[in-house]
């Protein structure tokens, strides 16, 4: 299968934001199950099955859910092609408040692990593949390469789009120009998620005040996502949890890719010297996309990102 590059429509924000408002996605029949996490909370899983051999678990990005059109879009093309469809929802992602003070964060692979356990124990699947977005996909590429040779077999293939995978200087890259208005809505977002477990974090020491006067995605990591989840700060927290660190390490066959006009992505997101050395790792790199875009006219309501995942995936088996 040939495919076209993603389509050239003004600028990057432009190639983000048409699909996120206009794009048609049939709403999928998903089949909701929810799993108990080792420190007993929960984790909504969205199924959509149809006793295909191959199963595609789609990891979503920040403050997004598996009812977001990017990731409705790419299940749909997959059921269509004979896959199994998992479509997992981060803590607090689905539509319920989470039971325990934690959420998620960029590199909460302990709640992929879960998933994939839980998939290995309860279904009988012969190849799983994986692939994220954004926040996800550099979730995705942390899981692989922390597991890196001793990855599932099952594991056949993963993919990863418009992936931050250098999280301080995309975080700070969403500070700056008309990001401030992405930022503004994602930190919205998390205000109310913060709001919604008031007094269980006051109750756990957090200043819930300080937290209603952040106005970036760095100083609400410094202050919320990084100590609540472990780390020093901001700073300790991007280390530990980008993925770039890991991608040498991953063992199974990989493509990664970010628009070259992606507006939340910095120039350490776009990883072209070090690929060079993964034998298992493809980069590429398309001149136009956005972030989680990559519209193509050719090819209608299904993304160019889309078709792409399903070729490398077949391409792989």
């Amino acid at each position: 299968m040939s495919l076209d590059l993603p389509s050239k429509i003004i600028n990057g924000h432009v190639e983000t934001l048409l699909p996120y408002f206009f794009r048609p996605v049939l709403k999928q029949p998903y089949q909701r199950e929810r799993i108990t996490t080792p420190d007993d909370d929960f984790l909504d899983l969205d199924w959509l099955k149809g006793g295909h051999s191959k199963l595609l678990i789609i990891s979503h990005g920040l403050e997004s859910s598996s009812h977001a059109k990017y990731v409705q879009g790419i299940a749909n093309l997959f059921k269509n092609n004979d896959y199994d469809v998992l479509a997992w929802n981060y803590r607090g992602c689905s539509g319920e408040i989470n039971r325990t003070s934690k959420y998620y964060h960029s590199g909460a692979t302990y709640d992929l692990e879960t998933v994939m356990s839980h998939v290995q124990d309860s279904a009988d699947y012969q190849s799983i593949y994986l692939v994220g977005f954004s926040l996800g996909g550099n979730l995705t590429l942390k899981y692989a390469g922390e597991q890196s040779t001793s990855i599932s077999p099952l594991i056949k293939g993963v993919c990863a789009f418009s992936t931050p995978c250098d999280l301080r200087s995309s975080s700070h890259q969403l500070a700056t120009g008309f990001n401030k208005v992405y930022t503004q809505n994602f930190v919205k977002s998390l205000k109310q998620k913060v709001l919604a477990k008031e007094t269980l974090l006051r109750s756990e020491g957090f200043d819930v005040d300080a937290m209603m006067g952040l106005k970036n995605l760095p100083d609400f990591d410094d202050v919320f996502t990084g100590p609540l989840h472990g780390f020093k700060d901001a700073d300790d927290y991007y280390q530990q949890c980008s993925s770039l660190p890991f991608i040498e390490s991953i063992a199974v066959p990989t493509l990664l890719v970010n628009a070259v006009n992606d507006p939340f992505l910095s120039l350490e997101c776009y990883p072209y010297e070090m690929v060079k050395h993964c034998k298992q790792v493809t980069f590429e790199a398309p001149m136009h996309g956005g972030h989680v875009g990559f519209y193509q006219r050719s090819k209608g309501s299904v993304m160019w990102s889309e078709w792409r995942a399903l070729q490398f995936f077949k391409d792989e088996k």
